[in-house]
């Protein structure tokens, strides 16, 4: 679930156009993790291993942040925001690469992976969230609320791949709740916009 940060100008504001570019990127990234969730229920099933196709749709989930760290990277300027996107980038790069050889040996071995992933990525978005309240994008209790989510989750799948019957159901409904969260605070952006817009006109 982890999330892009913020693109702010030097001033310390978010204007009108970066704002939108982040409605728009959580809104791609929300209907992307539940179409993942769907596409990973239907290759995975009732499977008690991971198959080739399941392991690719698999490591495609940490690709997708992957890729929407970067994208929010080369629109952020220097700084901690900056530096933070850059670490989920790298962070999520390295989950996937270690998805794939993990998903090659046990389905407990896969939860591990998925959970440290979790709980570091679900840290990284509440720290982020904090720093970004503010007048220009709101309270960003999605963002909060989901970091949290992700960094109990991922205690929870850890310990759960230590059990006798580890199962990879459960990332259907992380993925699907961690893309509502990502809807949410899209359309929570856009009510912002238009507040900021009906109070300069």
């Amino acid at each position: 679930m982890s999330t892009p940060t913020v693109a702010s100008t030097p001033t310390g504001h978010t204007g009108a156009g970066e704002r939108s570019s982040l409605l728009r990127l959580y809104l791609i990234r929300g209907v992307l993790a539940v179409v993942w969730a769907l596409a990973f229920a239907a290759v995975q099933g009732d499977q008690e291993e991971l198959d080739a196709a399941a392991i690719a749709v698999l490591v495609v989930y940490p690709l997708i942040d992957a890729v929407s760290s970067l994208i929010d990277y080369r629109a952020t300027p220097d700084g901690s925001e900056r530096q933070v996107t850059a670490f989920n980038g790298a962070l999520s790069t390295l989950a996937a690469i270690a998805l794939c050889l993990a998903g090659a040996g046990s389905l407990a071995a896969a939860l591990h992976v998925f959970g440290v992933w979790a709980v570091i990525s679900g840290a990284a978005q509440v720290i982020v969230g904090v720093r970004r309240r503010g007048p220009e994008l709101g309270k960003q209790w999605p963002t909060l609320i989901s970091g949290g989510l992700s960094f109990l989750v991922g205690i929870t799948y850890n310990i759960q791949a230590a059990g006798d019957n580890p199962s990879l159901d459960v990332l259907s409904v992380y993925a699907t709740g961690g893309g509502v969260w990502f809807i949410l605070q899209a359309l929570l952006l856009g009510w912002k916009s238009r507040q900021l817009r009906a109070r300069t006109t």
